[in-house]
């Protein structure tokens, strides 16, 4: 008897922008990588259905092609935060408990520990996606599953000149 198992996931993915923008451009030695959406996203449901994807993202300076391809392509937000985005994470993974199977944190930062615990408590599946290098160990061990991000995960984008237009490269052919 072979039959395969159909699995129906529901899967909220909160992306700390700032933490995972930091990793990305430590590992890359430079600020112009950035995460690429259309391959992570896939990799990290696998096959499960996305309910949420929010970017949570501190500072004034946040791309608004980003949060038009983030809508246009997964129906995402993103969230200016006034500070960090360590507290409006957590408050809307709380709010977020209830109607979802999964919830993926997009951040290396130990502080989301006692989210991830409270989360588990709540009957949620956690998992971590982020740099490992750039990851606390405490995060790692406390989540249900580790996604690491690597290289194939982003691109370099050139900044626009005057007049013309940015362009995207990858990094994994370097």
């Amino acid at each position: 008897m072979n039959e395969k198992i159909l699995i129906n996931q529901s899967v909220a993915i909160l992306c700390d922008g700032n933490n995972i923008e930091r990793s990305i451009h430590e590992q890359s030695g430079t600020n112009t990588a950035m995460v690429n959406f259309n391959t992570i996203i896939p990799k990290l449901l696998n096959g499960r259905g996305l309910n949420r994807l929010i970017y949570f993202r501190e500072g004034q300076n946040i791309s608004s092609k980003l949060a038009e391809r983030l809508h246009d392509q997964y129906y995402g937000s993103v969230v200016p935060c006034h500070k960090s985005a360590d507290i409006p994470l957590s408050i809307k993974a709380t709010q977020l408990a209830s109607k979802v199977d999964t919830i993926i944190i997009m951040s290396g930062d130990s502080d989301y520990v006692e989210l991830v615990t409270h989360l588990k408590s709540e009957g949620v599946r956690v998992e971590i996606a982020a740099v490992k290098e750039t990851t606390a160990k405490i995060l790692i061990e406390e989540a249900d599953f580790f996604h690491p991000i690597t290289r194939e995960d982003w691109f370099m984008f050139t900044p626009q000149r005057a007049g013309g237009r940015g362009k995207r490269e990858r990094t994994h052919h370097e």
